[in-house]
């Protein structure tokens, strides 16, 4: 609720919130200020388009800039102008936008971005067929698509966080401490959204100082 209340105030949307912070998380994470991640959108901004049955989703690409003393109300409104940006040009494929920038390849990452954010907020209606019975089953993934992708689900009882990550390159324990940091700089962010960014908590009471977690050697996230 205070993330929402703290969207409405500024004109911003609970996803751009929640992508500045992201931003704010990894930032201190990789030790970069020009944070780039990737995030689905539904594609239909058409209003003929929203009653096809069909799969318009596409991938955007969104970069923001962490770097400079400036409070996060300042960075929400930053990161506002560039997603109203990248929205306003979602129809360009994300197979096109690759093949015109023409990244260097490897095999061992996506390009462009290697950090996904995913906010799951549309409402479930039923979905009935005459004759058939329409159930809901869980999916497993054998794989991670990227290094880090961050789920949020947005319910009656709040958000909801779904970490999916290369085994490759993280421990258990280190996404476990990544989501407790992420909480504990949301919460600061709600209550304090005026203070710099530089000063927001950066570590919850359980897990000591967030200098140790950089010792990590987690880097290489981010383009």
């Amino acid at each position: 609720e205070g993330l929402q209340r703290l969207s409405r105030a500024h004109g911003a949307t609970l996803f751009m919130t929640l992508q500045a912070a992201f931003a704010v998380l990894l930032s201190r994470y990789s030790a970069e200020s020009d944070i780039v991640m990737g995030t689905a959108i539904a594609n239909r901004v058409h209003k003929e388009v929203e009653p096809l049955i069909g799969f318009f989703v596409n991938t955007l690409v969104m970069r923001v800039e962490v770097g400079g003393d400036r409070s996060f109300v300042q960075l929400l409104q930053a990161t506002k102008e560039r997603t109203l940006a990248a929205y306003a040009h979602q129809h360009v494929p994300f197979e096109l936008l690759v093949e015109e920038l023409n990244p260097p390849r490897s095999l061992s990452h996506s390009p462009l971005f290697q950090v996904m954010l995913v906010l799951q907020n549309n409402e479930r209606s039923s979905f009935d067929l005459q004759g058939l019975k329409v159930g809901r089953r869980a999916s497993q993934y054998p794989i991670s698509k990227f290094d880090l992708t961050l789920h949020v689900v947005e319910t009656d009882a709040g958000l909801m966080t779904v970490w999916e990550y290369a085994t490759d390159l993280f421990e258990q324990e280190t996404i476990e401490r990544l989501g407790r940091h992420f909480e504990e700089l949301l919460k600061g962010i709600v209550e304090e959204p005026g203070r710099s960014v530089e000063r927001l908590p950066n570590a919850d009471p359980a897990s000591g100082s967030f200098v140790a977690v950089l010792n990590l050697g987690v880097y290489g996230l981010l383009l």
